[in-house]
């Protein structure tokens, strides 16, 4: 037992420290939705901390990744039939990021392999687990449909990187945001490898007026739907009193 703990222990003396690790953090944490909010702007910054010389070869890259809550999705595909577009087929797709942003210090093909980005779902198309997909259509439609809505982001050299030690990057946030944790994620990459990353995440909740009508519509849906409707008709009713009162 003794000498298997000293062979444990000169093989754990003989591993290679890590030689660069990256120390981040966040401009906020927590993202609050109001009736007026527009959309919201996470400043992510940090350094590349160093126990030895930074080795020669192989660019060093930093990429950002934050990523919404995961929800399971059905895609549509619309045909014309008899001058009308109808919906044809439909493919279920399993869970999705709701949100997700990548920001990169270069082009993301350039410095990512595509094994590395099997392993750690870096980029957009490896972030969706398109379990039981045949058909690669749908998953691109999606990808095309959030990124018109702006949900769906791919930022390339918006990762400022200075002398190879701190860097900096601004990741937007839209307006309409699924309610959640939002896992932020930054790797250090070198030769398209990963050598660290460190996890954090954004915790995005609404708040005031907002959170009471969503727990309402959620928690009471029947009385939601008869204050929606009293509100209304009282709108209707008060919209024409004024109509007639000025009318000649």
């Amino acid at each position: 037992m003794r000498i298997a703990r000293a062979l444990i222990l000169l093989l754990l003396m003989a591993l290679p420290a890590q030689a660069e690790r990256v120390v981040a953090g966040l401009s906020q944490a927590r993202v609050s939705i109001t009736t007026d909010f527009s959309g919201s702007e996470i400043l992510v910054f940090g350094a590349v901390k160093r126990e030895a010389p930074a080795p020669e070869g192989a660019d060093l890259n930093v990429v950002v990744t934050v990523a919404g809550p995961s929800e399971p999705t059905t895609v549509r595909r619309k045909d014309r039939r008899a001058g009308i577009w109808v919906n044809a087929d439909m493919q279920d797709i399993g869970p999705a990021p709701t949100f997700y942003s990548v920001a990169t210090s270069a082009p993301l093909s350039e410095i990512l392999s595509p094994e590395t980005d099997r392993k750690h779902r870096i980029s957009i198309r490896r972030a969706i687990r398109g379990v039981g997909v045949t058909d690669n259509n749908y998953i691109d439609a999606l990808i095309r449909i959030r990124e018109d809505e702006g949900l769906y982001q791919i930022s390339d050299r918006a990762v400022t990187l200075q002398q190879d030690t701190l860097f900096r990057a601004g990741i937007a946030l839209p307006a309409n945001l699924t309610e959640g944790a939002y896992a932020t994620r930054i790797f250090l990459l070198r030769g398209g490898d990963v050598i660290d990353r460190y996890d954090t995440v954004i915790v995005v909740r609404k708040v005031g007026l907002e959170r009471a009508l969503y727990t309402l519509a959620y928690d009471q849906p029947l009385i939601y739907g008869i204050l929606s409707l009293a509100i209304a008709i009282i709108a209707g009713w008060a919209a024409s009193a004024v109509f007639r009162y000025f009318q000649p």
